[in-house]
């Protein structure tokens, strides 16, 4: 997987659209962005609070809700609700980044990875249903390499 390489462009180049566009950038939006640009572990609300409050004292579970809401409206951090309750973030990039994702079964472990072949379901789905298609969601599930080992010792 191709990751974000220049974490303060990247970041940089999010803060200019946004100002484009006339929203403020607090220093605690600042900070959960970047935090999420640099991170590929999907995290939740907990952890990235977890991670941020060393530097961030007054930061508080609400802020990271609200601001982590405002991104994912604005297109550049993804929800995303598996089989659990929890939600789990992952940064989208500028132009989208285009990624699936696999779930291991026994610890939750999430990875990314692209498909290099993936059958586009529009035509039949509009055939069959009527519906337009908006967007595509695939998730895989299988067991994590870790997982695999802890399996083979027993």
């Amino acid at each position: 997987m191709e990751y974000v390489t220049d974490v303060a462009k990247e970041l940089e180049l999010v803060v200019a659209q946004l100002k484009n566009k006339h929203i403020r950038m607090t220093p605690q939006r600042r900070a959960i962005l970047s935090y999420m640009i640099q991170t590929h572990n999907h995290p939740t609300v907990e952890e990235i609070y977890h991670d941020l409050l060393p530097d961030w004292p007054s930061l508080s579970l609400a802020t990271i809700y609200n601001n982590l809401a405002f991104l994912v409206k604005e297109g550049y951090v993804n929800e995303m609700k598996f089989s659990d309750v929890t939600s789990r973030y992952d940064y989208m990039g500028l132009n989208g980044y285009n990624h699936q994702h696999i779930i291991c079964e026994r610890c939750g472990k999430i990875a990314d990875f692209a498909m290099t072949k993936f059958p586009d379901p529009t035509e039949d789905v509009h055939k069959q249903t009527g519906f337009t298609t908006n967007r595509t969601k695939v998730e895989v599930y299988g067991v994590c390499p870790d997982c695999q080992g802890r399996i083979r010792a027993w």
